[in-house]
């Protein structure tokens, strides 16, 4: 089995001291270095390259999300995990987007951050339980977004006349394009807006108010 390497970034020592009192316990995991901010963090994994880094939110000299997302640029093979003590369903979208493969609340005992750290190492993603259920509830609420919002200018104009039941010629006569032309962006419109024809096209025309 080989030697999980990981990078341990908080400001606190006392907390870090812990945590890799901990991971030193187990025999697959090794703390390769520490950190106490952003800064510090990046220096070290770009020397270290170590295959996990856990990492706080809150810290001084680049904060734990900005960090993550340079991480996931500058060293792709370092997965992320922030252990923080932020329970803010915005942070934890947040830290997803950027990149971060884990999500550890700080409250958390020891063995789920050894779990996290393997199932990450591994390739998988992790999210503390209770922490899964803010992220499933942010994505629900969001809004939803307007599908036409997906098309182009042009498309618009296509979809516009194909929504007045106009075949691809008149809408070519009128739009001064090849009926070849139009037939490509007729399938285009289509596609962005995930329906099969021309009349669930022109319905959703009709309920979004645009036609």
């Amino acid at each position: 089995m080989s030697t999980i390497r990981v990078l341990l970034v908080d400001d606190h020592p006392l907390f870090r001291q812990g945590v890799a009192y901990t991971l030193s316990r187990e025999p697959d995991i090794t703390v390769a270095g520490e950190a106490a901010s952003g800064k510090q963090a990046l220096s070290l994994a770009r020397s270290l390259q170590p295959d996990v880094v856990l990492l706080d939110i809150t810290m001084p000299e680049g904060d734990g999300l900005t960090t993550a997302a340079q991480l996931s640029q500058e060293v792709p093979s370092a997965r992320v995990i922030m252990l923080t003590a932020s329970e803010e369903g915005d942070d934890l979208v947040t830290a997803m987007k950027v990149g971060a493969r884990g999500y550890v609340v700080k409250g958390a005992g020891a063995s789920e951050v050894v779990t996290a750290v393997r199932s990450v190492a591994a390739g998988d993603a992790y999210i503390t339980p209770k922490m899964a259920g803010n992220l499933l509830l942010e994505m629900t609420q969001k809004p939803a977004e307007n599908p036409l919002d997906e098309l182009t200018e042009r498309e618009c104009e296509v979809l516009e006349l194909l929504a007045k039941g106009l075949t691809n010629r008149e809408i070519g006569l009128q739009l001064s394009l090849a009926e070849k032309t139009v037939k490509h962006y007729v399938t285009s419109v289509l596609q962005k807006l995930h329906v099969r024809s021309r009349v669930e096209a022109a319905l959703l025309v009709q309920r979004q108010g645009k036609h």
